[in-house]
């Protein structure tokens, strides 16, 4: 641990953070494309974020790929592109059992993290997310006994002290147990945020918020409009408590569906399957979790593993690369090179769609029945990889000079945060 100061400097994952002199607030909007923030912009419904954009440090940033909940929050929390953290998906297959796996364990997670960094060197730590799966990798050694905090909005009805820090957020928020797919699920997140702000005054503070809306309502809808109007005024109320407000997203959204409404999905096992017989190869679609009803478990980038017989990554490749509505396929030393993932934990192949399509396994292993009513708005490919980078303080000519020079990664929202705005 570097010294700075009058207290430490936190190093995580080769890179220093200052001690802030505010109370910091990183919040990742799930699924919050930049085409949300243009047009709330432009209708005048999101009036601080649209100061913080003016007044502070506002620009566009590159997220991970595959855009994808788990590897982008990971990548926030660690400051780092998930070769280091070894979290490339939501879901992927064990190339040693063969088994598929749930990414959300905190053991798979590789090091540590900046939350649980600073709560060693003493700092005051926050953290809540809306869906319970992120909250054990959120909090890994993140230590709970010295009053730091990590609960989600999903499972704020059986909060304990020893697994969160915390009991009864309900009664702290005046709120009920939100339901799962609700805008409330994420309106719960910001609100405890707010008044554990008022009430703990955390160093450092990280609120995960869910995606629901996003895959439901386009920019400009109203459902989307009322969303908006109602996380920017609890901006407003994080940045009114004193605390530098910094806002990102995992992912942005976009519409892949046909003219008539209908999803407009590439049944990448089905094809393989027909080309090289059930059981050569399996289609690994690394947006599933538990919570699949507003998507279909349906993105726009796969992976494929050559299990045996006929396939080969090079056979696979050559079957689909002109497959229209892909925008890539890639081998596995191709895909980790381009977008700095982990090689142990890739396919044999990548597959990524343009932004119009997206990408399942068969079309019988998937359930879209959540999807009826609604056009198919989802993300994973490099077209939603394009996510808001928003400071609500000026940031430092450094950081300013560092934005302009080259391409902006999401995972360095806590740096800017901290050493470009906080601490300067």
């Amino acid at each position: 641990m570097a010294k700075g100061g009058d207290r430490p400097n936190v190093r995580v994952n080769g890179k220093d953070y200052r001690w802030p002199k505010r109370p910091v607030v990183v919040v990742c909007i799930d699924g919050g494309d930049p085409a949300y923030i243009e047009r709330g912009r432009k209708d005048g419904i999101i009036p601080n974020i649209a100061k913080f954009m003016t007044k502070g440090f506002g620009a566009v940033a590159d997220g991970t790929v595959p855009s994808f909940t788990c590897p982008n929050n990971m990548s926030i929390i660690t400051g780092a592109p998930a070769s280091v953290h070894g979290i490339s998906g939501n879901f992927y297959l064990d190339p040693v059992t063969g088994e598929t796996v749930v990414m959300t364990g905190p053991e798979l997670l590789r090091g540590t993290t900046i939350l649980a960094e600073y709560a060693r060197a003493g700092a005051k730590v926050v953290s809540i997310t809306a869906k319970d799966k992120l909250r054990r990798q959120l909090s890994k050694n993140l230590d709970l006994t010295r009053g730091n905090i990590s609960f989600s909005s999903e499972k704020a009805d059986k909060c304990t002290m020893a697994e969160n820090g915390i009991e009864n957020p309900l009664k702290l928020v005046g709120q009920p147990l939100p339901h799962m797919y609700s805008a409330d699920l994420s309106l719960f997140v910001l609100e405890a945020g707010i008044r554990l702000l008022e009430r703990e005054r955390p160093d450092i503070m990280y609120l995960s918020l869910t995606d629901y809306i996003q895959h439901k309502y386009a920019p400009g809808e109203k459902t989307a409009n009322d969303f908006y109007k109602a996380i920017d005024e609890k901006f407003g109320r994080l940045a009114d408590l004193g605390a530098v407000v910094a806002l990102t997203a995992d992912h942005g959204m976009n519409d892949k569906s046909k003219a008539d409404g209908t999803p407009n999905v590439i049944w990448l096992q089905d094809i393989l399957d027909d080309a090289f017989g059930k059981g050569d190869t399996t289609v690994i679609c690394p947006i599933t979790d538990a919570f699949v009803a507003h998507h279909g478990a349906l993105g726009g980038f796969v992976r494929v593993y050559c299990r045996k017989g006929n396939a080969t990554a090079d056979k696979i490749m050559k079957l689909i690369e002109h497959t229209p509505g892909l925008s890539a396929v890639l081998d596995k030393y191709k895909v980790c090179k381009d977008f700095d993932l982990p090689l142990d934990r890739e396919g044999d192949v990548a597959v990524i769609g343009d932004a119009g399509t997206c990408i399942g396994a068969s079309a019988a292993d998937h359930d879209l029945k959540g999807l009826e009513g609604h056009r198919l708005r989802t993300h994973g490919a490099v077209t939603e990889a394009k996510v808001p980078f928003i400071v609500s303080e000026p940031i430092s000519d450094a950081y300013a000079a560092r934005a302009k020079a080259g391409s902006l990664k999401s995972h360095n929202i806590f740096d800017f945060a901290v050493n470009g705005a906080a601490a300067h």
